[in-house]
Order: C-alpha cells, then structure tokens, then sequence
C-alpha cells in the first residue's frame, strides 16, 4: 500500500498574486511512513521547531523586524524570539493607535503564521527547506507527480474545469499509471490537509472518479476517497507542501535550488518525464514555447 500525500502551492484563482498553481502528490511506501516521519521530526528539531507546522511560503519569506535587529545573528535563540517578538508587538501598537485596531488583523494573523520560526535566520530557514528537500531526494521508494498550471494561459477567462480539479485529475491519474505498472501492482490512497470545503469538493470529485474514471483511466488501485488530516500534525503533509513550493517557484520564477533537489523524484518512463506537466502555451522570452526543464523532459 503507497500513501499520496497531497498539497497546492499558488492559488487557483485567476486573479490571484500568484501566476502558478501547482498540486504535487508525495507518494511513499506505507511501511515505511514511521522512519520517514521520524526523520523530518529529527530535522524540524534540530531548527528547534519540532512541534510546528513547516509552510514553506511563511518559512522562505524575509522578516523585516529581523533585519532591523542589530546583530540579530549573533543573538541566542531566546534573545533572538524576544527581540522579534518585542519589535512586532511595538509595530501592531503604533499602527493600531494611528489606523484602529482593525488595521492590524492581518498582521497578527501574519504574525502568527510566522511565529515559529522567529529564530531562525533567512540563510537557517532556507537551509532548512533544503535538508526537507535532501530527504526527499534519498528516500528509495519515493515518487512525485505534480500538475503545474500557468494561470496566464487562459487570458482571465475561467476555463471550463478549474485549475485545482485538473490538476487533481492529472496527479490522481498519473498516481494511478504508476500503480499499475509496480509488480506485483500496489494500491494507493490519497492523504490532503483538512479543510472543510475542499473536503467535500474532493469526496465528490474522488467519488465520480470510482463511478466513471478520469478522461485517461478508470481508478480500481486507488482505496476509499481522500483521507483528510491536521497537516499541523502530519509532517508528510508538510513536506508535500515544501515540495509544491519548490515546483512553483521554479515555474514562476526558475528557482532551482529547492526544485533541484526533488526533480529526480519525479515518476519517469525509462528516460521520459512523466510524473509532472508544467501546462502553459506562453512563449518565453526566446520567442520558442517553454523551454523550462520539466517541458525540455517530458
């Protein structure tokens, strides 16, 4: 039995800030969950976050308040959280005594997404990202499969399947293709992060897909419909979510060193890149159709 840990990266609203949205399923041994899981505990505390949540996207942005710090680096990790703590708590008082407390809601909110990590330098946060990624890269069993959507393609008109039910149509399928060709064959199951309405969106989607199949294959491997989870509590759901990120920001932007580290994770067909699509028709700067790595390989 594989587990497919699930995560998005990117919204997938058109009008969203981002310009990519990305899926990837994390697949992986059932039996070998435990050692995996003990092993990112075993990084997370080493960057004395063990009990949280790694979200890429909070972890990889700058703090401005540690900037302003003198010396921040040279500082013990308690001192480091206090001075951080200190200089946003002086931030929300002023803005709030100039704009009214509701000016400040989405700081605290930013706030407190980023909490955790207060005491972990740019260059230490983005080496933690890193060694989430080398573990990814080591692991045998591992396999990737991912559907990168360039949102500029549809010219802001809503194509007829949303970005994240494409998406979860191509992996789920891909996931499947993968199945079907292990001897002897495996099944799998699909884990998300819990969300509310996306559960109920996926249940029914997942359901019509045991009904009818997707446009490419019926799904007899793939067990139940998504089994949703706390990804606060569940690190295999984390590290999908940092390799959706990886993925996304090299789409966007060609940031390749978290993407290189997970690329040869990627499901192959002998030397064919099948595990990942990057779905764009843009042209790049050359004037040529993409040329990124994942269309160079696929």
């Amino acid at each position: 039995m594989r587990f497919c840990y699930l995560d998005e990266s990117g919204t997938e609203q058109l009008t969203g800030d981002t310009s990519h949205f990305v899926l990837v399923g994390l697949s992986i041994q059932g039996e070998s969950w435990k050692a995996k899981d003990a092993e990112i505990s075993t990084i997370k505390q080493r960057y004395g976050i063990r009990g949280a949540e790694v979200h890429a996207g909070w972890v990889a942005r700058r703090y401005l308040e540690q900037e302003r710090i003198p010396d921040f680096e040279s500082l013990s990790i308690a001192d480091r959280r206090l001075a951080v703590q200190n200089s946003r708590d002086a931030f929300l008082i002023k803005k709030a005594a100039l704009h009214g407390t509701k000016a400040v809601q989405t700081d605290r909110k930013n706030f407190a997404k980023t909490k955790p990590y207060i005491h972990l330098t740019l260059t230490e946060r983005r080496q933690l990202l890193q060694d989430i990624c080398g573990a990814v890269l080591a692991w045998d069993d591992c396999r990737l499969f991912a559907e990168c959507t360039d949102k500029r393609t549809f010219g802001g008109v809503a194509p007829r399947t949303s970005p994240f039910e494409e998406a979860f149509s191509q992996v789920v399928s891909r996931l499947h293709r993968f199945l079907d060709d292990q001897r002897p064959r495996e099944h799998g199951l699909l884990v998300q992060d819990n969300n509310e309405t996306m559960a109920a969106r996926l249940t029914h989607l997942m359901q019509e897909f045991h009904d009818r199949g997707t446009r490419w294959t019926q799904l007899p491997l793939i067990v139940e419909t998504p089994l949703f989870v706390d990804s606060s509590l569940t690190s295999m759901v984390q590290v999908a979510d940092v390799c959706a990120y990886a993925t996304r920001r090299f789409c966007e932007l060609g940031e390749t060193q978290l993407f290189n580290l997970i690329f040869p994770k990627f499901n192959r067909a002998g030397n064919r890149l099948v595990g990942v699509r990057h779905y764009t028709n843009r042209e790049g700067p050359s004037g040529r159709w993409c040329a990124c790595r994942i269309c160079s390989e696929h």
